[in-house]
């Protein structure tokens, strides 16, 4: 039986902003990390970033293990019992506490099909696969035209890979931008030596020797035929343990302002925790660094003692060759937008709009006005079209 004044449950970015957050304003009070990876936190986006552009490896790490913490890596908690306080691993080992942690973050979506021949690209094993495959074999599909799907193929793609994307939208980023600059990624893409089979659905998957062969469509009479697949098609918070152990889920663990759960000494933060947006006026989660790091380190401080609430609106980044950008907010192509390029497709501000106010802001290539666009957000408009040229 181990205890602990603080228990964090996941090994991730959130776990270790956590720990810095706890050690702020207590520098002593002992910590215990359980973790499923056999790793010490890392910072996640360059596995599809930075390390395919030259970054090094040893950039990768956190340096959790200098703050004072007693890690357990490798493992997975398998119980969470609220009224004893403690928690139980896949090994047997108990664990007490006296305040929780849950930063169990997300599982891939994964097909019905393919097992281990489909690399569902999230930790640092999955990059390492990758990157021994990259260096024996050419060609690659990516399934997914989002997030992951969209920076793996870059990054393949800028290393002299072959590189088919297979998403059932129309273009890449179809959920998110607006037709018009997503039909533009398509072309961008194309014009990398990115092959895109648009509007299209893996079905099946067989393997032949080194050869893989994916069943395009509901007959699978089509058929690409690669050497390594890669599937982004989105995650699933991990709220398994928390249901188990009775407490309030809903699109993730539902925590207060102060980021505690349905009991208060046990908090949840990062990919699995669903939290109010006063800003927006709704409930959500995020799945990107910056609400990783900003709620861990809150969660972490206010399991320390102070009493702050999470009211930070969360933005995330992404790479794509040579383009960039950075976004706040709530971005849905299904909502108004509002397009102020002073380069078209190369360099502007989209706005996202419902009835008149501005729910999120695409800052494409555009840097330093995040802060900007997170005030122009919590501004109740109304906004019109002719208002936002220029805002930014």
């Amino acid at each position: 039986m181990h205890s602990y004044k603080y228990l964090v449950v996941g090994g991730g970015m959130t776990a270790d902003a956590a720990i810095r957050g706890i050690r702020e304003l207590d520098p002593q009070g002992s910590i215990g990390l359980i973790g499923a990876e056999p790793h010490f936190p890392y910072k996640r986006p360059l596995l599809s970033k930075g390390l395919w552009l030259g970054k090094s490896f040893d950039q990768l790490w956190y340096g959790t293990e200098t703050c004072g913490v007693s890690a357990f890596l490798g493992r997975t908690v398998t119980q969470v019992d609220l009224a004893g306080k403690s928690v139980a691993d896949d090994e047997g080992t108990v664990y007490r506490f006296e305040k929780l942690l849950l930063a169990t973050g997300g599982r891939p979506r994964r097909f019905s099909f393919g097992s281990e021949d489909i690399l569902y690209f999230r930790t640092i094993d999955d990059y390492l696969r990758l990157r021994t495959l990259t260096e024996k074999r050419r060609k690659f599909a990516i399934i997914g035209g989002g997030f992951i799907g969209s920076e793996i193929a870059a990054a393949l793609a800028s290393i002299g890979k072959d590189v088919v994307m297979i998403f059932p939208e129309a273009c890449i980023g179809g959920r998110v931008f607006p037709a018009d600059l997503c039909q533009f990624l398509n072309d961008y893409y194309r014009d990398q030596g990115v092959e895109l089979l648009s509007g299209r659905a893996v079905t099946g998957l067989v393997r032949e020797g080194d050869e893989i062969r994916l069943a395009l469509g509901e007959t699978g009479e089509e058929v690409l035929v690669v050497d390594g697949v890669v599937a982004g098609i989105g995650i699933e918070p991990e709220t398994r343990l928390a249901e188990a152990a009775g407490l309030p889920v809903e699109h993730g663990i539902i925590v207060n302002e102060f980021l505690q759960t349905g009991h208060a000494d046990v908090y949840a933060a990062g990919d699995v925790a669903s939290f109010y947006s006063p800003v927006l006026g709704r409930r959500m989660h995020v799945e990107h660094e910056d609400n990783a790091r900003t709620m861990g380190r809150l969660a972490g401080r206010n399991m320390a003692g102070e009493a702050t609430p999470y009211r930070h609106l969360p933005y995330f980044y992404s790479d794509l060759f040579d383009l960039g950008y950075e976004a706040v907010g709530e971005l849905d192509s299904r909502l108004e937008t509002v397009e102020d390029w002073s380069e078209p497709y190369h360099k502007g501000v989209v706005y996202y709009l419902d009835q008149g106010r501005v729910r999120g802001v695409l800052l494409w290539n555009v840097w330093d006005r995040v802060e900007a666009a997170r005030a122009l957000i919590e501004e109740p408009g109304p906004w019109g079209p002719g208002e936002l040229a220029g805002r930014l």
